[in-house]
């Protein structure tokens, strides 16, 4: 660990945690950033005007390197943001110039300086065959160096400046380098993936290019019977009651409202850390959520107008932090994930009280975090997914494990308990929809049909995983499930759509007559009128609720991107 005071700090991996084992030699600098030698003998630290390597074994710092110049004859600092060290001994560092620069490290020597930008160079990343490097600026742009021959068959190699791109607005603090992806992350709050076609093996989905804004976890909670919201930012929740209007229309109409939204309360965080997980009771009486130290739990009341909130004291001590938080339909107990494979069952108590009643633990006795949950509409079942992607099923009412489903080759990206069948629906990370009867502790015959036929082509090739499932207890053939780009009503009872038919034909069969509309319906129902779509769900047989956050909610925070002039303005 590099320290604003110049100190490198060594600690020990443990069971458990992390513990200091000594200080390396320490200078006058802040350290910015470190890279070990893949050979683990030598650490690489940059800072401001100077890199330095140290000598493990030792402590000691083997060589000191200047990497400041003048401009214009006035000395500026020249801050190193970002470094890495080679097997071969070379050291890349990108700094505050707008430079990548190559040096021996044992000579002290530069090999190769490449200015990329009039601004800085904030982040790099080396692939593992330490032939291609991608580099992060400031600009919001990106660029890919590869060591290439000097000629055709030369045995001599140069650090080559190949491919920019530019898929950012703002810095690009981060970057990774996968075997056959580009990978940057960006103060603009958006994840991109750019292919190396060259190591794409055939066209399709591998080689698009996908950016992600949205994290692919749930931020908003219902409850349904007082229809109030719950919203997680980084640092407080925010309670709302959803307007309702007493006026009927036509499809596509927007109706008027009797009753406007309500904030109704706003719970801080203390403290520096965020908000991990949050959820509301389907009463709306009780929140609860956990930072990575702490687990709070509030009862809610109302009274006449007024809305007062109250601290549970003494909650049980748990494994934190909770990695996901659920209450029951019947809002009597409260299911909490902890990091280390766990399952918590709480038992609300009145007036504003809560026990531990009993701790799941996996079969496999696997530490891997629990990150999704789901109960079941009659208080009988829990499933829980971990870290290593296997859903544990537990019987509430005798406190035990009662089977695993069958383990699948993807991240499960979401899943729900149906309320009338107890059957657990299933959404996998690369777009395949399971089924699996909790009772029955096998695959439903609808779920084979599906994966015999298959799903249509353009459902799998969406860029973004299904984050919710619910279901409509009036139509037990309805699944609703929606990703950040649209929104989805299965019906079970349709038959499955090849690829040669229209997925999103919604439109299309508007147009028809009855008789050839029901010859062409299929069991996807499609809507992408909501966008980005971070929640919905069923609040009644007649009510549905959608969350958008518009993208431009929060650019419109960002601080005003660089400004590059551009020839003739």
């Amino acid at each position: 660990i590099g320290c604003e005071d110049g100190s490198v700090k060594l600690f020990e991996v443990v069971p458990g945690g992390i513990q200091f084992e000594r200080n390396l030699d320490r200078r006058k600098g802040r350290i910015l950033c470190l890279s070990w030698h893949p050979s683990d003998t030598h650490i690489a630290a940059g800072s401001i005007d100077v890199l330095r390597v140290f000598d493990v074994c030792s402590g000691q710092t083997v060589k000191r390197i200047m990497v400041n110049y003048h401009v214009q004859k006035v000395k500026r600092e020249c801050v190193v943001w970002s470094i890495a060290f080679l097997s071969s001994g070379t050291v890349v560092t990108s700094d505050s110039f707008g430079r990548v620069q190559f040096w021996d490290w044992q000579q002290g020597t530069l090999h190769e300086s490449h200015t990329v930008s009039t601004s800085a160079v904030l982040s790099l990343a080396v692939s593992q065959e330490e032939d291609s490097i991608v580099v992060g600026t400031s600009t919001g742009a990106t660029y890919q160096f590869q060591l290439l021959p000097v000629k055709m068959g030369s045995v001599e190699k140069r650090w080559v400046r190949t491919k920019p791109f530019q898929h950012h607005t703002h810095d690009v603090r981060a970057v990774a380098h996968s075997s056959t992806a580009l990978i940057s992350g960006g103060l603009d709050a958006q994840l991109v993936i750019r292919p190396l076609m060259e190591k794409v093996q055939k066209k399709g989905y591998e080689a698009a290019l996908r950016k992600f804004t949205f994290p692919h976890r749930r931020l908003v909670s219902c409850a349904r019977k007082a229809r109030l919201l719950l919203f997680q930012f980084s640092q407080h929740l925010e309670l709302w009651k959803l307007g309702s209007t007493e006026q009927t229309g036509k499809d596509g109409q927007v109706l008027p409202l009797c009753r406007m939204p309500e904030h109704l309360l706003q719970l801080k965080s203390k403290g520096p850390e965020h908000i991990y997980c949050s959820c509301v009771s389907p009463c709306g009486s009780w929140v609860a959520y956990s930072t990575a130290s702490r687990f709070h739990l509030y009862r809610v009341q109302y009274e006449g107008g007024s809305v007062s909130v109250h601290k549970v004291p003494k909650v049980p001590k748990m494994l934190l932090p909770a990695y996901q938080l659920q209450f029951s339909t019947d809002s009597d107990s409260l299911f909490v994930a902890s990091a280390q494979g766990s399952v918590h069952v709480l038992q609300l108590l009145e007036p504003g009280g809560c026990k531990r009643l009993h701790t799941f633990q996996p079969p496999s006795g696997s530490p891997e975090a629990v990150y999704l949950l789901a109960s079941s509409a009659d208080g009988h079942w829990l499933a829980a997914v971990g870290g290593d992607w296997t859903i544990h099923i537990y019987n509430l009412k005798c406190s035990k494990h009662h089977c695993t489903v069958p383990t699948y080759s993807c991240a499960v990206s979401a899943l729900a308990i149906h309320p009338v069948t107890n059957n657990l629906v299933i959404a996998y990370s690369d777009q395949q929809l399971f089924e699996f009867s909790i009772p029955e502790k096998q695959y439903t015959a609808w779920s084979r049909t599906v994966q015999n036929h298959g799903l249509h082509k353009l459902w799998l090739e969406r860029d973004t995983p299904i984050t919710h499932i619910t279901f409509n207890p009036k139509n037990p053939s309805h699944i609703l499930l929606h990703d950040v780009y649209m929104f989805c009503v299965l019906d079970k009872s349709l038959p499955l759509p090849d690829n040669s038919a229209l997925l999103l034909n919604q439109s299309a069969l508007k147009q028809l007559p009855e008789n050839a509309r029901k010859r062409q319906l299929h069991a996807f129902k499609i809507c992408k009128k909501f966008q980005p779509l971070l929640f919905a769900d069923l609040l009644d047989e007649k009510c549905l609720v959608m969350v958008e956050r518009p993208i431009m909610d929060f650019k419109t925070q960002l601080p005003l991107p660089i400004q590059r002039k551009k020839f003739g303005t």
